[in-house]
């Protein structure tokens, strides 16, 4: 404020002419305005050079946004001096030049103004028989730097401009550079030309203007001489102007039939106009709603990579825990192929002192009968087991059996409870967080179970070199087949995210096809609308074949687990065979015994001495032999114990696979309630369309145009 009064005292001394008070009692005045800055010379006479120095202020000022220049009686010089200011100015949101008589060469200042000032948005030219405040200009200006502070000023919607007790109509050239003013603005949004005796000549060229002006909103033409032919021109114009939802005529000798022509044709542009900001909000909501589904399905891909990589990981530490256990297995082995060749040596050792071992041998035979005793009470045991075991797998296969049934049952009843569902997808996604943490749990439990199976395994390690060479060739095969399903689902996963990148491609381009044809391409959306309902439906066919394809992996597996379970029975069934064979080699030393027994009968008093020595020797075999028989019963314990961990964590692997079906099923219901949001959207936005599309047809056939239009 300080600065524009600065400017103007400078300009006055410059042009030699003394500042009016008014105008600085009214800068005073406005400095104590915070909100906005305002000057107010209505009733006030300026001279022509005053209007010089102001045009000058106003063409580089960036404080005043209201001026008001009401009954100023300005001359034609003055008010073209101060327009012609105003060109320049970038800051003025509302002009008020309300009963200044402003004539031909102020028409033409306007037409100038407008075209040459970008920031004034409504303008209104009305000269009315009431004395009211008239609103020139309401402007959008972005932030600039002043010339003396760097002040950045903000560019706002003019309201309104009004020029009342005006009299622009009566010279047609200056009201043509006008209308052409009005023609090339595109920033004015209303236009009020009351009482400006305007006639129908004038008025044809202010249609013309409106036919090029894809901006005006309002025009009000009240108590000017219009007439029939100016009326038509308008009609004429609004056909093609489709952004005027505002016309006032009254007072202007127009046929009533007309004036409700030109009423319909306005209250058409306001309707459709409002019908197009509905379609741009919704088209907004749509892209938002499709924005959160695109975040929740990437979401969902990371999750399932990173369980991916935890799996991968788990897998690639089994693999080095089994190459330590061959390793190790392998040096036990040597170390009892060293042991055994030790045992053979003392045996042949040994064939010479069995002559006078008969009683022992028959306390040995007595050992040995009830050792097989033992074994084939084992063996019962295990058969019994074995049958239990294969009962118990049927029993499972008819539950899990039941179990798809039942769950493509809920599958049909979920669809007809989708409402139900989202608000359970919360509780949903905590109970997968909880058995997530589960299962943290129990892997954990289990690498503690296979560290304490491993310790276990160590002792015997050194006796059951073949069978766990078989058990390795077994476990490197399940690796493997291990491996190859998940570089299946990894693929199946792959694949199931392209097919949805491309659902949500399709379903840009035909929202965005939807949008430019809603009125004119009814038809052809139509028919789009049926294809993606296909193509929705064809993926729905393709979903459900993976899920089919992922179940049998998953039976699958469950047989290859069995197979597993009947290879460790067939490993026991081969430690039983061994058995038998050390059975039969004792007996055939026993026969060896007797043989020497008949040959040494004839030299027992030549050994006497001889046998003495021997009979402490063989004692001390004894010991040794019975001590290590107790030690093959303690094996047999820790075999029974670890068949036992065997099938307990058969028990538990059943329980992890049943765990994971069941969060498979989850994850597909998920996918499946996503994908028929996205199908009662398309719906939606095809209803939507439809009703437009009908909406607009009847409102077409209701008016009087329209109706003429369909006969032609």
């Amino acid at each position: 404020m300080d600065d524009f009064k600065r400017i103007y005292l400078c300009l006055c001394k410059e042009a030699g002419i003394e500042p009016q008070e008014c105008i600085l009692k009214q800068l005073h005045d406005g400095c104590n305005e915070n909100l906005r800055k305002r000057l107010d010379l209505s009733t006030q006479s300026l001279s022509v050079d005053t209007c010089a120095v102001l045009g000058k202020v106003f063409a580089n000022d960036i404080v005043f946004t209201e001026i008001l220049l009401c009954d100023c009686m300005l001359s034609e010089e003055g008010a073209k001096l101060l327009l012609y200011g105003f060109c320049a100015n970038t800051t003025i949101q509302t002009l008020d030049m309300k009963g200044n008589n402003l004539r031909a060469a102020g028409a033409e200042a306007l037409g100038k103004l407008l075209r040459h000032n970008k920031s004034l948005k409504k303008r209104d030219h009305v000269v009315s028989s009431e004395y009211r405040r008239l609103d020139l200009s309401e402007v959008q200006v972005n932030y600039l730097e002043g010339m003396s502070g760097a002040l950045d000023i903000r560019k706002e919607e003019v309201n309104s401009l009004i020029l009342e007790w005006n009299a622009l109509g009566m010279w047609e050239e200056g009201f043509c550079v006008f209308c052409e003013g009005v023609r090339t603005n595109k920033c004015l949004k209303r236009l009020d030309l009351r009482n400006n005796q305007i006639n129908h000549q004038g008025v044809g060229e202010l249609a013309l203007a409106l036919k090029h002006n894809d901006v005006l909103e309002e025009l009000d033409l009240r108590w000017n001489n219009v007439g029939l032919l100016g009326g038509r021109a308008l009609l004429c114009a609004l056909q093609q102007n489709k952004t005027l939802m505002r016309l006032e005529l009254a007072g202007n000798n127009i046929p009533s039939d007309l004036l409700k022509a030109i009423e319909q044709a306005v209250s058409h542009n306001s309707d459709c106009q409002t019908t197009l900001r509905e379609s741009r909000s919704r088209s907004k909501i749509l892209s938002n709603e499709i924005h959160c589904l695109k975040v929740e399905k990437n979401k969902q891909f990371l999750n399932m990579m990173g369980v991916i990589d935890q799996q991968k990981e788990e897998l690639t530490r089994s693999s080095r825990n089994a190459a330590m256990q061959v390793g190790q297995l392998q040096e036990a082995l040597t170390e009892k192929s060293s042991i055994i060749n030790s045992l053979r040596a003392k045996v042949q050792m040994t064939d010479a002192a069995l002559t006078l071992s008969e009683q022992k041998s028959n306390n040995l035979k007595e050992l040995f009968e009830k050792t097989k005793l033992e074994n084939l009470a084992l063996k019962e045991r295990h058969s019994k087991e074995l049958k239990k075991e294969q009962e118990e797998a049927c029993n499972r296969e008819a539950k899990l059996a039941r179990e798809l049934n039942a769950a493509n049952g809920k599958n049909m009843e979920l669809k007809n409870k989708m409402d139900e569902l989202e608000r359970r997808c919360k509780v949903q996604h905590d109970q997968i967080c909880h058995l997530k943490q589960e299962l943290a749990s129990v892997t954990a439990e289990m690498k503690q179970r296979i560290v304490q199976t491993e310790e276990r395994l160590e002792v015997e390690k050194k006796r059951f070199k073949q069978l766990l060479d078989d058990s390795e060739v077994l476990r490197k095969k399940e690796v493997e087949h291990m491996n190859l399903q998940m570089r299946e689902s990894e693929h199946c996963l792959q694949d199931r995210i392209q097919k949805l990148e491309n659902i949500r491609i399709q379903l840009e381009t035909e929202l965005s096809h939807l949008k430019a044809s809603v009125v004119t391409h009814r038809a052809l959306a139509e028919e789009e609308l049926i294809k993606m309902r296909n193509q929705i439906r064809m993926e729905e066919q393709e979903l459900l074949a993976n899920l089919e394809e992922k179940l049998h992996l998953v039976s699958q597996s469950r047989d290859e687990c069995q197979n597993r379970c009947t290879m460790q029975k067939q490993t026991i069934n081969d430690l039983q065979a061994k058995n038998n064979k050390f059975t039969f080699e004792v007996e055939g030393l026993k026969r060896r015994i007797e043989e020497l027994t008949q040959e040494l009968s004839g030299k027992d008093q030549e050994k006497v001495a001889e046998v003495n020595i021997v009979r402490v020797e063989l004692q001390e075999q004894i010991g040794h032999l019975q001590a290590e028989r107790i030690a093959q019963e303690g094996l047999k314990e820790k075999i029974s114990a670890l068949e036992r961990q065997l099938k307990v964590q058969s028990s538990n692997h059943r329980d992890a696979m049943l765990d994971k079906e069941s969060e498979i099923s989850s994850l597909l219901e998920k996918v499946r309630l996503k994908e028929n949001e996205i199908v009662r959207m398309k719906e939606d936005e095809a209803q939507r369309a439809s009703f437009l599309h009908n909406a607009i047809i009847s409102y077409v056939h209701s008016s009087p145009y329209g109706g003429q239009c369909t006969k032609k």
